[in-house]
């Protein structure tokens, strides 16, 4: 059960790994993007490549839907990037369900924990697969691996370490349950551990404020790229504009300028005043325009002084 690409690559190293997938669920689609043409998940793209037994409910009590989960069987169900289940459907396989988390609980419990790892600095990150109960994110470990962040990974790239890295653990989880080694662990949450929370993103959290650190507004814009980006509002000339942020560097100095205000220098600069130095754009995107390299934003500006971000 699965519905983003994220989930696409546990489903394929199953199937690779010898396993029988007698059924995969996914949302149902829904209308995407500007025209808002009908979407399919990544999942189904990928289920239907590979004729395996699709199933798309609206609601998963759907007392039709529970009995073909029924009449399938299943020894197991594996949740990866998917909705929240009933005890009707996860109490149902012999052995479990189990859910693939991107992170090492019980650290960033929640929807964005790729997101907030960066955001919040950390320099180590992990997959973990647990058995799913009646609460969210809660139930005992089953196996854990880490990986580390480095400074110049942003959320895709960790996106893409997690993916390689859960694809794995999801096949060893397997296993483990099949040959009956595996001892699920509780969750204890201890006193002299901050635990860390990755709730939902919205557009307003995704705003930047050039008044805050350097550091924190890099990590803000590391955490958000490239989905769904930090973002700043541009003052071209009187009008404000959208600016996307998708990669940047900072420096640290003092200086006696507004924050937010906008200093190019020649054709490959565009560094904003912040309250303890400057932020250096690299990869941008402005309302109505398509990504791409600052020297590029800077060649399309046609008004090039008294610009100011806030």
């Amino acid at each position: 059960m699965g519905t983003p690409e994220f989930a696409v690559a546990p489903l394929e190293e199953i199937i690779k790994s010898g396993y029988e997938v007698v059924g995969v669920v996914t949302t149902p689609d829904k209308p995407a993007g500007r025209g808002q043409k009908i979407a399919e998940s990544s999942v189904k793209k990928y289920a239907l490549s590979h004729d395996l037994p699709l199933f798309q409910p609206v609601k998963m009590k759907d007392p039709e839907f529970v009995s073909q989960l029924q009449k399938l069987n299943p020894d197991v169900i594996v949740i990866v990037a998917f909705r929240l289940l009933p005890k009707e459907v996860w109490s149902l396989p012999k052995l479990g369900t189990f859910n693939l988390h991107a992170s090492l609980l019980p650290q960033y419990r929640g929807a964005s924990p790729i997101n907030f790892a960066i955001i919040n600095g950390d320099k180590v990150s992990g997959v973990t697969t647990f058995f799913i109960d009646d609460k969210i994110d809660t139930g005992e470990i089953l196996l854990q691996a880490k990986t580390e962040i480095n400074d110049s990974d942003d959320a895709g790239i960790l996106h893409d370490k997690l993916k390689i890295l859960g694809k794995h653990l999801v096949v060893k989880t397997l296993d483990g349950l099949a040959e009956g080694i595996l001892k699920p662990q509780k969750q204890i949450l201890k006193e002299d551990v901050e635990y860390k929370y990755a709730p939902k993103i919205f557009k307003n959290d995704c705003q930047i404020r050039w008044e805050e650190p350097l550091e924190k507004i890099h990590n803000l814009i590391r955490g958000l790229s490239p989905y769904p980006t930090a973002f700043t509002h541009l003052l071209i000339n009187g009008e404000s504009k959208i600016l996307k942020i998708y990669k940047g560097h900072y420096k640290i100095e003092k200086h006696i300028l507004e924050i937010g205000t906008v200093i190019i220098e020649g054709k490959k600069i565009l560094k904003i005043a912040a309250s303890d130095g400057f932020y250096f754009l690299n990869e941008v995107q402005l309302e109505g325009k398509k990504r791409m390299r600052i020297s590029d934003f800077i060649n399309g500006l046609t008004i090039k002084h008294n610009l100011k971000v806030n």
